[in-house]
């Protein structure tokens, strides 16, 4: 599938974008591992998302689709899931395979884990040593850095973990293995990552401590299906958001975005940068925040750093975040993302290398990029590398871009965003 996309004035509307894929993928998660029925309402039926269902179908969790975007999950209790009796694939879902593997870490059966091409080079040791530490027993490639996984579970201790990454996977397959010990599970992380495995877990009954960085699990307690609406993914939001902020004269609102704190950072980076935006409506459902984002186009967007405890709260939307750089004047300066290496793809490199194409004048670093704006863009043919975000980034910078755009390979932005062409078309003026 080939993206095209011509020059354009503005974007004007008002949209809802897909649900928090995030939050999606708890909600199956926590769902299964729950007494009664947990009822699912905006959730991404996105193909990350789907292979998390299939994976827990495959332990036997039964599923109902009761609508478009809504389904109802039947859940069995902590002790429930049953041994798969084939390899589990999470195809390109690298926060499927991580978060469940601390759940595989605290069942009494053995199961083997794999992905697609991109899952089997990105890195599991992270995951894999505290849950070993617990006392999974846990083997793969590479010395069980890489997939196919393998892991027996059962019988584990609770531990007190230092992550030296911020990393809302590697907290969240501890904090999940945690519910399986019989004591208090400590995380402590250099800073703090997302927090919705804290929120949902607690929303559905467990027994969570957070102390600024630091969250404490408490084992054995039954988690009780209750009803979730999951939020606007402010990860698919900020493509319109940074694409109404360098286009004059546009004016978008997103409604039912969530405001997770921990995953605000794109709106704190656009304001810094002088973009005119402004929330509300805010509210709360199921322990979330949210909320309804306008931004009109037209102010001058200047260059910013990017660094240190604001890197975990947007660590997705640096490549989109690239555009609105190229597009500001003066220079962007990016660090402390070395995570972007891991991804999909090594973000860096990708981002840097499609916009290059286009004109901007980026440099890539071993921990982030800089980024001098101004520059005029020109159209030209891109390539997605199979990742959802640098298709979309590609398709946003050619809203700006003279003459056309053409991404390659562009059906990968189902990942986390079905509809995203038809919905950007519909906006462009």
């Amino acid at each position: 599938m080939e993206l095209h996309v011509r020059q354009s004035k503005k974007i004007q509307g008002q949209i809802e974008v897909p649900g928090d894929k995030s939050i999606s993928h708890r909600a199956v998660m926590l769902g299964s591992l729950s007494h009664g029925i947990t009822e699912v309402k905006n959730f991404l039926m996105g193909a990350d998302c789907l292979s998390t269902i299939e994976c827990f179908k495959a332990m036997g969790t039964e599923f109902e689709q009761t609508g478009e975007t809504s389904l109802l999950v039947k859940g069995m209790g902590l002790k429930g899931l049953n041994e798969p009796r084939d390899v589990l694939n999470v195809g390109n879902s690298g926060t499927t395979i991580r978060l469940m593997m601390g759940i595989l870490a605290g069942q009494p059966f053995f199961s083997s884990v794999t992905g697609d091409d991109s899952i089997r080079t990105r890195p599991m040791a992270r995951v894999a040593a505290p849950l070993k530490e617990m006392g999974a027993v846990i083997d793969g490639r590479k010395g069980g850095n890489l997939a196919p996984i393998t892991v027996r579970g059962g019988n584990l201790k609770p531990i007190e973990f230092v992550s030296t990454v911020a990393s809302a996977q590697v907290k969240s397959a501890v904090m999940l293995a945690g519910l399986y010990t019989s004591g208090v599970t400590t995380i402590k992380e250099p800073e703090r990552s997302r927090d919705h495995t804290e929120r949902m877990l607690t929303y559905l009954g467990a027994q969570i401590n957070v102390y600024e960085s630091t969250v404490q699990v408490s084992g054995g307690a039954e988690l009780i299906g209750k009803p979730i609406e999951v939020p606007g993914d402010i990860s698919s939001a900020a493509f319109f958001m940074v694409a109404a902020a360098i286009l004059p004269g546009s004016s978008i609102r997103i409604n039912r975005v969530g405001l997770n704190p921990t995953r605000t950072g794109i709106i704190d980076v656009l304001l810094d940068m002088g973009a005119d935006l402004r929330i509300t409506n805010e509210r709360e459902v199921n322990g979330e925040p949210i909320g309804d984002i306008i931004v009109k186009g037209g102010s001058k967007l200047k260059g910013v750093v990017i660094e240190g405890s604001l890197i975990p709260r947007l660590i997705d939307e640096i490549p989109i975040i690239a555009v609105a750089a190229a597009r500001a004047e003066g220079e962007t300066i990016i660090r402390d993302a070395a995570e972007l290496k891991v991804k999909e793809t090594n973000r860096i490199a990708t981002v840097a290398g499609e916009l290059n194409k286009m004109g901007v004048e980026i440099t890539q670093t071993e921990d982030g990029m800089i980024i001098t704006g101004g520059s005029a863009l020109k159209g030209t043919f891109c390539e997605s590398h199979g990742d959802h975000r640098v298709a979309m980034t590609a398709a946003i910078a050619g809203l700006a871009a003279a003459g056309e755009t053409v991404v390659s390979n562009a059906g990968c932005v189902n990942v986390s965003f079905p509809g995203f062409s038809n919905l950007l078309s519909k906006l462009v003026v």
